[in-house]
């Protein structure tokens, strides 16, 4: 049917948003006859629109604290009659039930009210909505006939296409806009499921039986990783407060699928920091990292671990950013950045970054955990893991040299653990002064990680001045030979991090004894793939 003519609506929203102002239109320039229920019918009545209450059109009242109103034959039946067929027609008026043209509904707010902490079990069930996804479904299946709205948004289409086309609507419409209801129920009874499944599977494992993932599209992106591959960013329920997708970007350019995962990445790492600490990063790898005082020194500190590669990448910053900070890198260093991530940023700041304007600003609002699950496809498949932190601290290492780590090495120690996190396996980190001076990221074999990372290293201290001796060193894995420790040594590094673990820990340990190097043992393995 090309065009179905609207002449009864069934009108129940818990969203009221432009409700009266569509129901008006209905009824003055249509004639549309609304039925309504409980709080609708009482905000339309109020407003001045002739309403017919469900109980009256049903002949049953409202029932069991409104549990029952809406699933009843004369609601159903008038929805899911279709006007072509002869026996539903007569099955239709030998039963009473007339036509129901139009569906007007938006449902429980089921997600808001499980996203509070506080909720109960019994409370989060009251929320399932039954006969609003029972009433959109039933329309959308007959969407032949019926016009189904489950979008405020879509009010003044609907009605638009109702004066063009004297009082209907076209099929085109009422398919996008029954494929609109379908997705939303989908993701209505998805997300039901998923807090029933936290709540009921939760003793049992975090990993339930069948896992129902909700996104919800935030933009398309120019392209993907490559031109040649198109791409899209979509949020997750119950993102953090202050994650990336829920950043608010101040100035700049669109964010790009690559600038969204090099942004996450360097958001995690500068996150694992309690003091003031600055991430630079580029491709996925911290190629600066610093903590200090305050930011501004942490940023310059980090910028000249690696100034080269610092050019075209992400920076991040566990504080407030003043002026001063955004000065040194684009007045000082002429640094080229593509995102800029922060807590904050200070009104002087903000004028400051407005000049360059392609420069991408994002500020969080504040540092909290990320999600406690990551997920990444596979050729066909899910994988769902714990996050990964940081969490051991200096009172939880076992040291096993015969020499302790000095207090000044052991809090670089700690510092190179938590960057090491970041940087892809195999990876090694040399630091100094809480600085990450030297990074080997990536490698097939952990010695030509700590080879890159080490001359890398030499090259940042003779950049910045420093002594090359009396560096530390992490590495996000265990040693599987004393090659590792032997090519450490010669460069100048006197303690080391490690998880510890393998066949030959006695080899590693006897050679950091011959060197006179201390070395820690975490028991925790950090890779990055």
């Amino acid at each position: 049917m090309a065009e179905a003519p609207i002449k009864r609506a069934l009108i129940s929203v818990t969203d009221k948003t432009g409700i009266v102002e569509f129901a008006q239109t209905l009824t003055k320039e249509f004639g549309v006859e609304v039925i309504s229920t409980g709080g609708t019918a009482k905000t339309l009545e109020e407003a001045g629109v002739p309403v017919v209450p469900i109980e009256s059109y049903t002949g049953f009242p409202e029932m069991m604290d409104g549990r029952v109103k809406t699933l009843h034959p004369r609601v159903h039946g008038g929805l899911l009659c279709r006007r072509d067929n002869s026996g539903h027609v007569a099955d239709a008026e030998n039963n009473g039930i007339g036509m129901i043209d139009l569906v007007c509904v938006n449902l429980y707010e089921f997600e808001k009210t499980v996203a509070d902490p506080s909720v109960t079990l019994e409370n989060a069930i009251e929320h399932i909505d039954i006969g609003g996804p029972s009433m959109l479904r039933s329309a959308a299946k007959n969407n032949d006939f019926v016009t189904v709205v489950v979008d405020p948004a879509d009010y003044g289409r609907v009605l638009d296409e109702m004066r063009v086309h004297d009082g209907a609507t076209t099929r085109a419409s009422r398919q996008q806009l029954a494929l609109k209801v379908f997705k939303t129920t989908a993701a209505y009874d998805g997300a039901i499921a998923a807090y029933l499944s936290g709540v009921v599977e939760a003793e049992q494992s975090k990993f339930p039986e069948t896992l129902l993932v909700k996104a919800t599209k935030e933009q398309d992106l120019r392209y993907g990783e490559n031109p040649q591959q198109s791409a899209a960013f979509y949020k997750m329920p119950g993102a953090p407060a202050h994650s990336l997708a829920n950043a608010q970007q101040l100035q700049g350019k669109p964010l790009s699928y690559n600038n969204l995962l090099d942004t996450d990445a360097a958001w995690a790492a500068v996150r694992e920091f309690d003091d003031p600490s600055v991430i630079i990063l580029k491709h996925q790898n911290p190629c600066g990292s610093a903590t200090a005082e305050n930011v501004i020194e942490a940023y310059d500190r980090a910028f000249a671990c690696d100034p080269l590669s610092a050019f075209g990448g992400i920076i991040a910053v566990n504080r407030e950013v003043p002026l001063e900070f955004v000065e040194h890198f684009a007045d000082i260093n002429k640094q080229f950045v593509e995102v800029l991530i922060a807590s904050s940023f200070t009104e002087e700041a903000l004028e400051r970054l407005s000049k360059r304007t392609n420069l991408r600003v994002l500020a969080t609002g504040g540092i909290d955990r990320s999600r406690e699950l990551e997920m990444r496809t596979v050729d066909g498949g899910l994988l769902v893991q714990d996050l990964d932190h940081a969490d051991e601290t200096a009172d939880s290492f076992e040291v096993v040299t015969k020499r302790q780590p000095t207090s000044e090495e052991l809090s670089d120690l700690v510092f190179a653990w938590k960057v090491c996190k970041t940087v892809k396996s195999n990876a090694i980190l040399v630091a100094k002064d809480q600085a990450g001076i030297g990074m080997g990221p990536g490698q097939p074999n952990r010695v030509d990680a700590a080879l890159l990372a080490c001359e890398r290293a030499e090259a940042a201290c003779e950049r910045m001045g420093i002594d090359s001796k009396n560096l530390v060193a992490a590495s996000d894995a265990f040693f599987p030979f004393r090659d590792n420790v032997d090519t450490l040594a010669a460069h100048g590094v006197t303690a080391i991090i490690q998880p510890g673990g393998s066949v030959r820990d006695d080899e590693s340990i006897a050679a950091c004894d011959e060197y006179g190097i201390a070395m820690v043992f975490t028991g925790k393995r950090h890779f990055r793939h």
